[in-house]
């Protein structure tokens, strides 16, 4: 994927697989209601059982995690986020003046 050794590959996940992730855990969150089930073994079996079905959904329809390109650095997208307020704070207090 490119990712730095240094960097969790978290910080650099496209957004199908945080949405994939998300949808995952979403699916426990209601098999684990809906199913009744206690203790970290059934919930971590749901969960894992939840992730693998989602992948396999992603792979039949041409989408291969491994293959994706790495989104932006996460690092780099705050530190631009962060410059970009400063900025129009900048530009707000001036036309305040």
């Amino acid at each position: 994927m490119g990712v730095p050794v240094s960097r969790p590959i978290a910080d650099f996940l496209p957004t199908i697989s945080i949405k994939a992730k998300d949808f995952a855990a979403e699916m426990t969150n209601v098999n684990v209601q809906q199913k009744d089930l206690y203790g970290e073994g059934q919930i971590s079996k749901e969960h894992i059982e939840n992730n693998k079905a989602v992948r396999q959904i992603m792979i039949q329809r041409g989408i291969i995690p491994e293959n994706l390109p790495p989104a932006e650095d996460v690092k780099k997208v705050e530190r631009r986020l962060a410059s970009e307020e400063k900025k129009a704070l900048i530009n707000k207090t001036k036309k305040k003046s």
